[in-house]
């Protein structure tokens, strides 16, 4: 899948994916509920457009090493665990109402996330595993994370 098709996928496709999940849905694996992964997807949007900021815990040497795989067709394994203590060993308990509510901000946020870029197209912004990340390395990864969570929920095989 190419560059556009990816961020075609993030602004339609993966909201229209959306559209059977429920909140008693349970994952293939892992602790999260359906709601704390919107939740979660989120907050990775927001670091990419400064929302949120984390330093990065990658030694650099290690960095190209996980760049390849940023640039690779491979997938997140399953119960994949971000290094370095990014997240916790639990999911954060819900911050949004509902379902729908978290769906909703994913999708502002994914609007911000696109908007972000458009003006400033040369801009790169940290992620705390990969460095600082491209506009385009940031769809490529965005698009590696979304698809392991809808795996994850069995939104997409």
């Amino acid at each position: 899948m190419n560059q556009e098709e990816k961020s075609a996928f993030i602004q339609t496709e993966m909201f229209l994916l959306l559209q059977n999940i429920s909140e008693k849905q349970i994952p293939l694996w892992g602790k999260m509920s359906a709601q704390q992964m919107l939740e979660h997807l989120n907050d990775f949007f927001e670091v990419s457009i400064e929302k949120i900021i984390f330093p990065l815990v990658t030694p650099e040497e290690y960095l190209p090493k996980y760049r390849e795989f940023l640039y690779s067709d491979k997938v997140f394994k399953e119960n994949t665990k971000a290094p370095g203590g990014v997240i916790g060993d639990e999911p954060f308990p819900v911050r949004t109402a509902s379902i729908q509510e978290a769906t909703n901000k994913l999708q502002d946020t994914v609007h911000s996330f696109f908007g972000f870029f458009k003006t400033e197209p040369n801009y790169k912004t940290m992620h705390p595993v990969f460095g600082m990340l491209s506009f385009e390395e940031w769809v490529m990864l965005h698009y590696k994370h979304v698809m392991h969570h809808y795996r994850q929920f069995a939104l997409i095989q």
